[in-house]
Parts: structure tokens; sequence; C-alpha cells
């Protein structure tokens, strides 16, 4: 039996790969797999995962034909795993040692469906560690109370799939996979879709996880047309939202989230190349119009007045034929 599946996607990463793969035997366990999801790399990639397969306990190599992108290598990794327990890690990020056998033995003390965990921000030889938005620790709660206030960071914006482990329930009740094919903010409707659906988590302080920031290759530090795929990612998110018995109650956050997203972007549009800047724009406005006005309105009432004006005179412009979503 299988206690925990490790899904680690990778793609590129020839420079990293080795650390993270370190990282994964000194937390190995006979009871562990680790499957390596192979995003059809381009570079050395493919060679280290092959030497993997044959060193690290528990190793599982899988092999994409196609560059898919992070939610759909998640989602292959998801769909190979046999554990009781999933969890996640980029390729090019690190564990601390012996720290996944320390996260099981929390999921089996609390029993809930899923926890999430503070995590270790590395920007070159810089250090910061990031926390859970969530004050009660080692406490069993329901989902939904985590996903307000609307003006508030909330767990809902902790959307690192990595910062936690799963169980396999979720996966049998159809929340645990990505939306296939978004190559960021993949996270955002899967994250708000477990504190929608699932019945039961909880926080706990355990520091573990190395998260590298800033990588050249990393698609946050890309400014290409792959960036906008946060524009459906936020649809997903308000869509779902809207059907929710809740509705009234959780639109507002995700509506603000959203248009906080919008404007995050439109601040450093700068990196973005001319035409994907352009379609930034144009896409943003889109956006803004197929939110519910009524919502959207209050949203920017409560915002501050730099980022609210901002996306008012977006909201104003024009139309254009042709771009959508």
């Amino acid at each position: 039996m299988v206690k925990l599946s490790v899904i680690v996607p990778f793609y590129n990463v020839q420079q990293y790969a080795p650390d993270t793969l370190k990282s994964l035997r000194a937390n190995a366990r006979e009871d562990f797999e680790f499957i390596l999801v192979d995003d059809c790399s381009r570079d050395e990639t493919p060679d280290i995962l092959a030497r993997a397969e044959r060193e690290l306990p528990g190793a599982v190599h899988v092999r994409h034909e196609k560059n898919g992108g992070l939610a759909t290598a998640r989602n292959t990794g998801i769909d190979k795993a046999r554990g009781e327990y999933l969890t996640f890690l980029d390729g090019d990020d690190w564990l601390a040692p012996d720290y996944y056998p320390q996260l099981v033995s929390a999921m089996e003390e609390l029993g809930c469906d899923f926890i999430r965990t503070d995590h270790v921000q590395c920007t070159a030889r810089a250090r910061a560690i990031h926390r859970v938005p969530q004050g009660r620790r080692k406490v069993v709660m329901n989902p939904r109370d985590a996903i307000l206030p609307a003006d508030r960071s909330t767990s809902v914006d902790y959307a690192y799939a990595w910062a936690g482990i799963y169980h396999r329930r979720l996966v049998d009740r159809g929340l645990l996979h990505f939306t296939d094919g978004l190559r960021t903010a993949e996270d955002r409707p899967w994250i708000w879709k477990l504190h929608r659906e699932a019945e039961s988590f909880a926080t706990v302080d355990l520091l573990g996880v190395y998260y590298r920031r800033g990588v050249a290759s990393s698609l946050t530090q890309i400014g290409d047309v792959r960036q906008l795929d946060f524009i459906r990612a936020f649809d997903q998110v308000v869509a779902e939202t809207a059907q929710d018995p809740d509705a009234d109650k959780l639109l507002p956050k995700a509506v603000r989230t959203y248009c906080a997203i919008i404007s995050h972007h439109l601040g450093s549009i700068e990196r973005f190349e001319p035409a994907v800047a352009r379609k930034l724009k144009s896409m943003s406005a889109a956006a803004l119009r197929r939110m519910p006005q009524d919502v959207l309105d209050e949203a920017l009432d409560s915002m501050d007045i730099q980022r609210a004006s901002r996306l008012r005179r977006l909201r104003r412009r024009p139309a254009s034929s042709g771009v959508a979503a």
C-alpha cells in the first residue's frame, strides 16, 4: 500500500533538478512514491530523470510527448498516483529532510480532507517565511469558513498546491484535478474549488518546502501570451462561485481578487511584449464587463484610489472585436 504520492512536474530545469531529486531522496520511505513528470523538456532534464528512476527509491518517470503546461503535468501525476495521500512539488524547488514523513503524520493525526502548510521563499540568497493566512493551527475547520473576508488575504489567496497534503477521497470526488491546459494561475480555480466543496481542512506549523522565486525560465518571469491564462483561470473562479449556494457572500471575494490581479499585471505592464500588453488591456477590459456589475462596483469602491482608478479607466475602454479570454 502506497501511503504518499508526490507529483513533481519538470520542464527545462536541468540546473535545479538535481537539488530537487536529492531532497526527495532525503524524504524517501518504502511506502512513498515519487511521480516525476517530464513535460517534454528540451534540455538535459529527461536524462536526469531517467537516472533518478533507477536511483531514487519509489521513483516513477513519466514523459509527455507534447508540452502541456503545469496543470496538465500535475493531472498526469494525479492519474498515475496510487497513494492514500497526495502532494505536489515543482521541479525547481526542494525540501527539508524528513519533511514528508512529518506531513503524513500530521494528516493521520488530524484526519481531514487536506492540510495547508507554510513555506520558505528563496530569491537568490534571500530567505523569507510565508505563512498560510489562517491563524488557527492544528484545528480541523470547514474550508468554506476560510474564504472570507473579501478585503483581507485568506486561505484562497494562498494557492500554492505544493504547500499541503491531500486525501485521496478528494480525487475520487473530482476536486483535486487542475483545469487542463492552464499555463498560469492554474492553482486559483483549484484552491477555490477545494475551499468551496471539500468538507474539512487544517493548517499546521510545519516548514519544509523551499520555493525558488525569480528563476529566469519561470513563467512568472516571462511576459509572453501564456501569462494571460490568468484571465481564463479567474473567469472560471467567478463563474463557478456564481453557481454556489452562498454566491451572494462569496462573489465579492472572487471579484475583488480578480480585480487586484488585473491591476497587478497592468501595474507592471512594461515587462510584457508590446503585442501581449495590448492584448492584456483588451482582455482585461472585457473581463471587467463580464463580471457581475453590482459586485464589481462594490469591489472598486473598497479598493485604494490608485488601483480603483486604473480599473475604472480600463472599464471605460471601448470594446475590441475579436478579442476573447
